[in-house]
């Protein structure tokens, strides 16, 4: 099959590149190199690549003819750098993610599967103990979130007005293979590990006793590749992508181990995250296999 992957030279869509090759298919990416938490981009040669911005109709319009399935994650994808640049997070993932849309009705693709953020979620709801589950109402604290929630409204739109299936996967603190580590805005994890490497104090947000559910590479890149390849139809629905476990930024700066330092509490940040899993595991069977604490022993 032809695919499109949008944000193909980062973190995760370099991952799902690769596997997508791995598996024979002919592979399209774009990207523009703007994650600014990345120390290196990740160009599979076997790839067509293509460093276009995904706003850029003009120029990434032919790329979808003949297109089967289009695996969109470009994005401005950090929450603390949204509230420095909100005109720039919007424009790239509003306006990015509508052109990605546009392109892909108008070329018949398939199915369009989007990367969103459990970001969505906020500081509301009480969160269960089973997890937050998809049917709660949003709470947008950043011009991240609310600019990545409209992205799955514009996919569910397209999906009941122009008859393109698109799936929205909420994605829970992805860490592992190629994880950015560039800068203090960066995922903990990698940052974490960087430090302690460099013989440097972690640091740690507030308190430290907010919670995460931190979710492998590899369960991401397979539950893209399940949702591609079912047979089903996904009409515009969302789907959390998580472990269903969390633990605090202390519980995991004890589990890598170093010295830390406490720095102060950020704006727009959640205190808790959590996935119920239940929706993805009944649609297509997908449930998170890889432990955190064997991820970090294998680290050590």
């Amino acid at each position: 099959m032809k695919v499109i992957v949008t944000g193909g030279a980062g973190f995760i869509g370099s991952n799902i590149v690769d596997k997508l090759l791995d598996m024979g298919h002919e592979v399209i990416v774009i990207d523009n190199e703007s994650a600014i938490c990345h120390e290196h981009f990740y160009w599979n040669d076997k790839a067509h690549n293509y460093k276009f911005d995904i706003c850029d109709y003009e120029n990434i319009r032919p790329l979808f003819d003949g297109v089967d399935y289009v695996f969109h994650l470009a994005a401005e994808a950090r929450i603390q750098p949204s509230l420095l640049n909100p005109l720039l997070t919007v424009k790239t993932n509003a306006l990015g993610t509508s052109t990605i849309l546009q392109c892909s009705r108008e070329a018949g693709v398939k199915r369009v599967i989007y990367s969103s953020t459990s970001s969505s979620y906020g500081r509301r709801h009480v969160c269960p103990q089973t997890g937050y589950t998809e049917d709660l109402e949003e709470d947008c604290l950043t011009p991240y979130s609310v600019s990545k929630v409209n992205g799955e409204k514009m996919c569910k739109l397209y999906s009941s007005l122009f008859n393109l299936d698109t799936v929205t996967l909420r994605y829970f603190n992805v860490y592992g293979y190629r994880e950015p580590t560039r800068g203090q805005y960066a995922p903990v994890i990698g940052l974490f590990l960087k430090k302690t490497r460099e013989g440097k104090p972690m640091t740690i947000v507030g308190d430290g006793e907010q919670r995460r559910d931190f979710t492998n590479i590899e369960d991401v890149v397979r539950a893209n590749i399940m949702c591609m390849e079912s047979s089903d139809n996904f009409n515009g629905e969302v789907y959390n992508v998580g472990t269903g476990r969390n633990y605090s930024i202390n519980e995991l700066a004890k589990l890598v181990g170093g010295d830390k330092v406490y720095i102060p509490e950020r704006k727009g940040e959640s205190r808790i995250t959590l996935a119920n899993c239940d929706k993805i595991k009944r649609k297509i069977g997908w449930e998170a296999t890889v432990s955190l604490e064997e991820y970090l022993k294998g680290k050590m």
